[in-house]
């Protein structure tokens, strides 16, 4: 099941054309906390004491629904309003159900302790500051030995952006319909716990989703008995200086291990001298650089990746405008990304894509935007910027976020602090080139590389510390997470 991510202004009209359509928010207040009720069961055992904290909007309705249910079905739950009753008319109707049941309100006693604590105090269309009566519900929930329950959000976090000041911090989060950005943002992701999605009765579409395993498999190429190494295309890297060789070695790493039938790296002959033991299986194009900066791009490439280790800024800036005249797809990272040529690619008849794959630094020099504002809002700076310049935005870090010309994102779940290491983006620069060269849909091909990329971060941690991991392992890890997928 795809998740999709809506923003708050997208969950808005979602809820009027449900009611257009006839489902009121009553029906969907019962669906969201039927479905609460069920989710929850896999978190709750019978013998423990369960409190709702309910606010007086529909999120709050949705609590009650979720109560009612709870009660109907044997469990110590206690249903508690501790910012006043709710105000809206579905929580009435279902708080006025909730009562003919039998079932009462209990009085909040901060003194009590309990095993689960479920927060259905405020929504999506919550804002900051937190008033302070909400403020120190969030304080005394956060403090108390219990498992905590986010509803949609946790309480604090505002839906579309990851700005902090005192949330709920759950252990697990149920969104209704649908992931909001707050969950894939910084800080705010750190209060979501896990997340999982509830179907409320809306067919579920958007152009922001996350990828996914099974999306990784269903787009992978099957490679058949048949197949050569031409089946595979040819990829130039441009990458590697005689100050820092290891950018080349990294890079070809990921496109060879991903894939690739046939890798040329255009590098330093000084360079080329030192890696070529060690990359036996590529081909050298020697002053790589200077060569395509000349004009003198190879035939047939099924992709190119420039950047990694480069710092002859002239020669750079040549290169692209070079590159750029071939309807090829063209990778972006480190080196490259600074400099002014491709800029000019908007204004070309190109059908190839341009990818681009900052770091939040890079992306910083590139936007003029700080760094943790890109960090609250990279979704919505990322799609900004993959629209207004006609690229493709890898825009690297917690949650990658590509961004597509036409407003797709893709938010990729995998990987972790492991991969915070030098030489780490070389190998994905590598990966991408690869999955270019072998996917028929760019689009997969890029989310794939990201998502895989990511997985072998986790992978290793499975075993080792994070803090142990170095760029180069990933030519061991690649072959044993591609043979799982």
């Amino acid at each position: 099941m795809t998740m999709y991510i809506y923003q708050q202004a997208e969950i808005k009209k979602i809820d009027e054309i449900a009611m257009m359509n006839g489902l009121s928010y009553f029906s969907l207040m019962e669906n969201a906390g039927k479905g609460l009720y069920q989710t929850l069961l896999s978190y709750i055992h019978k013998e423990e004491k369960i409190l709702v904290l309910a606010g007086r909007g529909n999120n709050g309705g949705d609590g009650v629904v979720l109560a009612r249910y709870l009660q109907i079905n044997g469990y110590d739950v206690s249903l508690v309003f501790p910012i006043g009753p709710p105000k809206t008319e579905a929580a009435k109707q279902h708080l006025s159900l909730y009562k003919q049941h039998g079932f009462s309100l209990s009085v909040w006693n901060p003194e009590e302790h309990y095993d689960v604590i479920v927060d259905s105090l405020l929504g999506v269309g919550m804002k900051l500051p937190l008033k302070e009566e909400i403020r120190k519900v969030i304080v005394w929930a956060n403090g108390k030995k219990a498992r905590r329950i986010a509803v949609d959000l946790p309480t604090g976090v505002q839906a579309d952006n990851g700005k902090v000041e005192t949330a709920f911090k759950a252990d697990a989060t149920f969104f209704l319909h649908g992931a909001k950005p707050a969950a894939f943002l910084l800080p705010s992701s750190v209060y979501f716990g896990q997340t999982s999605v509830i179907d409320i009765g809306i067919p579920q579409t958007g152009n922001a989703h996350v990828w996914t395993l099974e999306k990784v498999q269903n787009a992978w190429p099957r490679r058949t008995a048949a197949s050569h190494k031409g089946t595979f295309g040819t990829g130039l890297i441009i990458a590697g200086s005689d100050e820092m060789p290891g950018s080349a070695i990294l890079s070809g790493i990921g496109a060879l291990r991903s894939g690739i039938g046939k890798l040329m790296i255009g590098t330093s002959a000084y360079c080329g001298a030192i890696i070529a033991g060690r990359i036996p299986e590529a081909t050298y194009l020697f002053d790589g650089l200077e060569k395509v900066a000349k004009g003198k791009v190879p035939n047939k490439l099924a992709a190119v990746g420039i950047g990694p280790g480069l710092q002859d800024k002239t020669n750079i800036n040549q290169a692209l405008s070079v590159l750029l005249e071939h309807n090829i797809p063209l990778v972006i990272d480190a080196g490259a990304l600074l400099e002014k040529a491709w800029k000019t690619s908007s204004s070309l008849q190109r059908k190839a894509p341009i990818v681009l794959t900052p770091h939040p630094g890079e992306f910083s020099r590139l936007t003029g935007v700080s760094i943790q504002e890109i960090a609250e809002n990279r979704i919505e700076l990322a799609k900004q910027f993959a629209k207004r310049e006609q690229v493709i935005v890898v825009l690297k870090g917690q949650y990658t976020v590509i961004a597509f010309p036409d407003g797709e994102i893709i938010v990729n779940p995998t990987g972790n602090s492991a991969l915070a290491k030098g030489g780490s983006g070389d190998v994905l620069l590598g990966m991408i080139v690869a999955m270019l060269a072998t996917h028929h849909c760019p689009r997969s091909a890029i989310a794939n590389a990201v998502f895989i990329h990511g997985l072998c971060g986790d992978e290793y941690t499975a075993h080792a510390s994070d803090a142990s991991m170095v760029a180069s392992d990933m030519e061991r890890l690649l072959p044993a997470v591609l043979n799982r997928i």
